[in-house]
C-alpha cells in the first residue's frame, strides 16, 4: 500500500525514553518515507525534540490537554485518507500496522485486539468493559479500550465533537462508529509491557471513573439498553413487594406505588433519551 495513503498519529507526553525507538521501528517496518505526526502534549522532557530528530512532524500543545485531545489534534492536522493511531510508549508494535491496513479495503475502522488470556485486575476490568459495551451495541467488542487502530479520517472527523479529551476517546470512537452504522473489525495482535516507566492509568482510581464513563457513553449512544433493564428491575421489585404485602396484609403500600411509578418514569426517560441520542447522531450525517 502507498505510504502516502495513510499517516501515523502518535500522542505523546513525557516519552523521551521511547518515542525515538517507536518512530525508528515504524520506519523500519513501513519504509523511510512513512509520514509520522507526533502530538507533543506539553511534555516536560525532550519528547518533541527527539521525535523531530527522528524525522517526525511534531505538533506541540501549549499546555497539557489529554490523550484524547492529542488524538483530535492529529486527526485535524493529518492530510491522508487514513490515519493510524498508536501510543508512544512502545506497547503497540509497528509490525502489526500492515495487518490493520489490510482490513481497510472492507471496513471503515480496524482496531487491534490484545490478548486477555493472562489473569490480572486490568484484564478483568477490560473483560467487564468489553462485555458491557457488547451488550449496548449488540456487537462483539473484543477490545474496547485499545488505542491502536486505523480509521478513515473523514469519517473520524465527524465524531470529533463526541470525543473526550481524556483516555476514553478510543472507546467513544468505537461506539460512535457502531451507532452510526459504520463497519469496524478487530485484528488480534500481541502487545508488550510499557517500557521506561509505569502506566499513566491508575487501575483503581481511573478504573472507577472509566466505568462511570462507560455507563455515560452507553446512555448516550443506546439509552434504552440501559434504561429498560433498570425500569424492569423497579417494576418487578414493586410488583413483588405488592404481592408480598397483599398476601400477608391484604393491602397496597406506598412503597409498591413508589417502585411501580419509578419504573414508568425511568422507562419514559429512556424513550426521550433515545430520541435525543438519535438527533445528535444525525449531525454526523450532515
Amino acid at each position: 500500500m502507498d505510504t502516502h495513503s495513510f499517516e501515523i498519529v502518535i500522542p505523546a507526553h513525557n516519552e523521551e525514553a521511547n518515542i525515538g525507538g517507536v518512530i525508528n521501528e515504524i520506519r523500519a517496518v513501513m519504509g523511510a518515507g512513512c509520514p509520522v505526526i507526533v502530538i507533543d502534549d506539553a511534555s516536560a522532557d525532550r519528547t518533541g525534540e527527539i521525535a523531530a530528530a527522528s524525522g517526525a512532524r511534531v505538533i506541540r500543545h501549549p499546555y497539557r490537554m489529554g490523550n484524547g485531545a492529542s488524538v483530535k489534534t492529529g486527526l485535524r492536522n493529518a492530510a491522508a485518507d487514513m490515519v493510524v493511531i498508536m501510543d508512544a510508549d512502545g506497547q503497540h508494535q509497528p509490525c502489526n500496522i500492515p495487518l490493520l491496513l489490510k482490513q481497510m479495503e472492507n471496513f471503515d475502522m480496524a482496531i487491534a485486539a490484545r490478548d486477555f488470556r493472562s489473569l490480572s485486575p486490568r484484564t478483568f476490568a477490560n473483560i467487564v468493559y468489553n462485555s458491557f459495551a457488547g451488550y449496548v451495541t449488540r456487537f462483539k467488542i473484543k477490545d474496547l479500550t485499545c488505542g491502536f487502530r486505523i480509521v478513515k479520517r473523514k469519517l473520524a472527523l465527524k465524531f470529533l465533537y463526541l470525543l473526550p479529551n481524556g483516555f476514553s476517546s478510543p472507546s467513544t470512537l468505537t461506539l460512535a462508529f457502531l451507532k452510526a452504522g459504520r463497519s469496524i473489525t478487530y485484528v488480534p495482535v500481541s502487545s508488550v509491557r510499557r517500557a521506561g516507566g509505569k502506566s499513566k492509568i491508575n487501575i483503581i482510581g481511573d478504573g472507577a471513573r472509566f466505568f462511570v464513563l462507560i455507563i455515560r457513553i452507553a446512555t448516550f449512544f443506546s439509552p434504552l439498553r440501559v434504561f429498560v433493564p433498570v425500569s424492569l428491575l423497579f417494576f418487578l421489585s414493586g410488583l413483588g413487594y405488592y404481592l408480598h404485602t397483599f398476601i400477608h396484609g391484604h393491602r397496597f403500600t406506598n412503597m409498591s406505588a413508589l417502585l411501580l411509578t419509578a419504573s414508568i418514569i425511568i422507562f419514559m426517560l429512556g424513550l426521550v433519551s433515545e430520541q435525543i441520542a438519535q438527533l445528535r447522531m444525525d449531525r454526523t450525517e450532515g
